[in-house]
């Protein structure tokens, strides 16, 4: 098993204030799937209050938020583009890119250049403004979550997990059917 217990993590959990549950340490050293349980976590702990206060702030739906996030780190994109960086399937996203379009926070779809059935989407004005005045929130809640790394290590984490999400494609759309197909037979 990968995920084995370290002098530091011992010291690490002494040093809390309350004792985890024993479930997330069941979660955490006795799991068979221990990467994906800790990144599921983080990300449920990142995602939801965030995305709970673009709601009851904005009206916005998770999905529309992540096409502007998007938008803006790319400086525009198409819904294509956004989907295979984002998870999201391709009708969530039009649902997502057609309420923007109404909302004025994307600006109206156009031809993507060379004639392509691809239409160009980037942000309004009033879109780029929403993303100054929310994406601070989103970067330091980042902040907060990364607080117990050091610089060191947080750049580590960082280039492994871009490996990891670099080599999503040989995985992310099939279930392994060899490890099905063994157990059918077990």
């Amino acid at each position: 098993m990968l995920a084995s217990r370290t002098t530091g993590d011992e010291k690490l959990n002494a040093s809390n204030s309350a004792d985890p549950p024993d479930m997330l340490e069941a979660k955490l050293w006795d799991n068979p799937c221990p990467f994906t349980f800790r990144i599921n976590y983080l990300a449920l702990l990142y995602n939801t209050p965030l995305y709970g206060w673009i709601s009851d702030e904005y009206g916005l739906k998770r999905p529309e938020y992540v096409v502007l996030y998007s938008l803006a780190l790319a400086d525009g994109g198409s819904a294509r583009d956004v989907s295979r960086t984002s998870g999201f399937p391709k009708n969530t996203l039009s649902r997502a890119i057609t309420q923007l379009e109404k909302l004025g926070l994307i600006k109206p779809r156009s031809k993507a250049p060379g004639g392509r059935r691809t239409q160009a989407l980037y942000l309004s004005d009033k879109g780029w403004a929403l993303i100054h005045e929310t994406r601070p929130t989103f970067e330091a809640q980042e902040k907060r979550m990364l607080k117990a790394l050091s610089e060191g290590e947080r750049q580590m984490l960082f280039e492994l997990m871009s490996k990891v999400v670099r080599e999503a494609h040989s995985w992310a759309d099939e279930l392994p059917f060899e490890a099905i197909n063994e157990n059918e037979e077990g």
